[in-house]
């Protein structure tokens, strides 16, 4: 496993990059996030946002109460913009646009996306295939979701029919990781603008050429051409 680095300190909140098979809170089996930080000297902290144990990538952290309230309530009110990395080995039903469907716990902790409308998760992709350096075809998302609920993208995706290369849950292709990587955040606090990306650096598909260079053509997500949301749902970024 490989080390949790932190990225950027604030004298309210930390951003660091969360390995995969890291937990939010202890596990058997499973390291935690804030039992390594804790390890690393960063005591007392708060989680104010989640990332699935199999899922690298950028994890803000408070440092206080105060600082825990107010970016929880920047992520309820879609205040910090999100962009996430993900490959599948399965071409998508559409290559790019929105995915909106309320979540359905069917068993086990699985779910599925429904047609109905009630209390929608909405998630909007980009999609491009990739000549990795591999006889494996390939498709990169680049993902914005605008809301957190549990499992969004992955079941996102797998409603389009491109599930990600190495879910356990989701998807029949095996692989070294799960591919799934929250890549960058972009927000305002206090009056500053922050912005952060950090490509993985775990999974052998995500350290080919092919990827790295398709990422670095769209080295700032939020600059991308995303579409205008739905109504109801506004996002930073």
């Amino acid at each position: 496993m490989s080390n949790v680095s932190v990225v950027f300190e604030h004298c309210d909140f930390i951003i660091v990059v969360k390995p995969i098979a890291v937990t939010m809170h202890h596990a058997d089996g499973n390291a935690s996030i804030l039992l390594l930080l804790k390890d690393m000297g960063y005591e007392n902290l708060y989680l104010v946002h989640r990332l699935d144990t199999d899922t690298s990538g950028l994890l803000i952290l408070a440092r206080h109460q105060k600082a825990a309230s107010i970016l929880s309530s920047m992520f309820s009110e879609r205040h910090i913009g999100k962009y996430y990395l993900a490959l599948s080995d399965k071409r998508p039903l559409k290559k790019q646009g929105h995915i909106c469907g309320d979540m359905k716990n069917i068993r086990n902790g699985n779910y599925v996306l429904t047609r109905e409308q009630s209390n929608p998760a909405y998630t909007q992709f980009f999609s491009q295939s990739i000549n990795g350096d591999n006889s494996l075809p390939l498709r990169l998302f680049i993902i914005k979701p605008f809301t957190g609920k549990s499992h969004q993208l992955r079941v996102a995706l797998r409603s389009i029919g491109a599930p990600i290369l190495g879910d356990p849950r989701y998807s029949q292709s095996d692989s070294d990781r799960m591919y799934l990587h929250a890549w960058a955040l972009r927000f305002e606090y206090q009056g500053q603008f922050y912005e952060f990306s950090q490509l993985p650096i775990e999974g052998e598909f995500f350290q080919t050429d092919a990827f790295q260079q398709h990422v670095l053509l769209n080295a700032m997500p939020w600059t991308m051409n995303w579409p205008s949301p739905r109504a109801g749902f506004v996002a930073y970024g």
